[in-house]
């Protein structure tokens, strides 16, 4: 455990009347910053405001702007092999359905209790998703982006990293749809801990919005952990075993406690620090972030983006009647200058550059 979890497990202790003893088992993990120091600039599926997501076109422009890390979403091909892309249905970013040779593959599945129809990442070997080409996934809110549909591949998880590597900035693995993988057989801890162990990967932080890959991982690697938390609903492990429980539980101090005991930090929806109201304004700050702290825990927050309309509407700019009003850049970099004002300890970002400028500014 990490001296500061150590000390919040002692005090927790101490107020409630009881005598501690402590037995060191482990050092801290030397992985990542923690808090206290500056702010960390996630670089949020690479740079997907300038370039389409999870792609090393995007990766290597979030390294140019100067992200801390880089972020790809990780889910496993027919042979086993981990891939970078939001979804494991990728019709929305790639030219899959353009593909007369892989019209068959068209299916439907049903992915955390829902169904979903397109094609699937584990029902291509990495051949054959090798022959396919990246697109933007939202080119309507960025159309510039579209620039450079066609011109990259699918990345493995394993390129991702000997990229991050070469630069010296760190990765921020996310595992998606852990319980459904596991349930096809294509468990994606074992693959992901197999690429960072073989390239002795120092520089990480391991995302889930589930919970139970997490703590399984706890007890088989040091790198630090992330609990996702939405801003609704429950981690799909929990729905799947039929628990009541949701993530607003988890944010309450019992639930923060539970995360602490396998997690170093949890990673939030920015709503849970800064709530909206049904016009999009921005309400009084939760008390999110010094709970999480008190329990030992780091707070990272998501998502940072340009768009106005991706942002609160008391932080967007220009004129709503204009055609290009939503897309349009607003204040984001007041908008998470005050999110670092609440002692967040990273930011994922859509745009590493704008995120880099507003922590340099704070430490001039």
């Amino acid at each position: 455990m990490t001296i500061r979890r150590l000390f919040a497990s002692v005090l927790s202790a101490v107020l409630a009347g009881g005598t501690v003893a402590v037995v060191l088992t482990q050092t801290p993990p030397a992985t990542a910053e923690r808090r206290g120091d500056t702010p960390l600039v996630i670089g949020h599926r690479g740079a997907s405001a300038d370039r389409p997501e999870h792609t090393l076109l995007s990766y290597e422009a979030a390294i140019a702007m100067g992200a801390d890390y880089i972020e790809p979403d990780l889910v496993s091909t027919k042979d086993h092999v981990l891939v970078a892309r939001h979804e494991n249905e990728i019709s929305g970013t790639t030219d899959v359905a353009a593909r007369p040779e892989f019209a068959d593959r068209r299916t439907t599945k049903t992915i955390d209790g829902r169904p979903v129809t397109g094609w699937f990442t584990e029902d291509f070997t990495l051949a054959e998703l090798k022959t396919l080409r990246a697109k933007e996934r939202v080119p309507d809110l960025r159309p510039d982006n579209t620039a450079f549909d066609g011109l990259a591949e699918v990345p493995t998880f394993e390129e991702v990293v000997k990229l991050a590597l070469e630069h010296g900035v760190g990765v921020y693995p996310e595992t998606k749809h852990p319980t459904y993988f596991d349930s096809i057989g294509l468990s994606l801890e074992e693959p992901l801990l197999d690429v960072l162990n073989r390239y002795r990967v120092r520089k990480a932080y391991i995302q889930s919005f589930e919970t139970a890959n997490l703590r399984d991982l706890r007890g088989r690697t040091r790198l630090p952990l992330i609990q996702l938390i939405t801003f609704g609903g429950a981690p799909y492990d929990w729905v799947a075993s039929g628990s009541t429980r949701t993530y607003d539980d988890m944010v309450k101090p019992d639930g923060l406690r539970e995360v602490a005991r396998y997690a170093d930090g949890i990673g939030v929806d920015t709503r849970r620090v800064v709530p909206q109201d049904a016009s999009g304004r921005t309400l009084e700050p939760t008390t999110l972030v010094s709970d999480a702290h008190r329990k030992g825990l780091d707070v990272h927050v998501w998502t940072v983006r340009n768009e106005n309309s991706q942002l609160p509407t008391d932080y967007r700019l220009g004129n709503p009647a204009s055609p290009a009003y939503a897309r349009a850049t607003g204040n984001v970099m007041g908008w998470l200058k005050r999110l670092l004002d609440l002692g967040i300890d990273g930011a994922f970002c859509d745009d590493p550059s704008m995120g880099r400028a507003v922590v340099a500014k704070r430490s001039l």
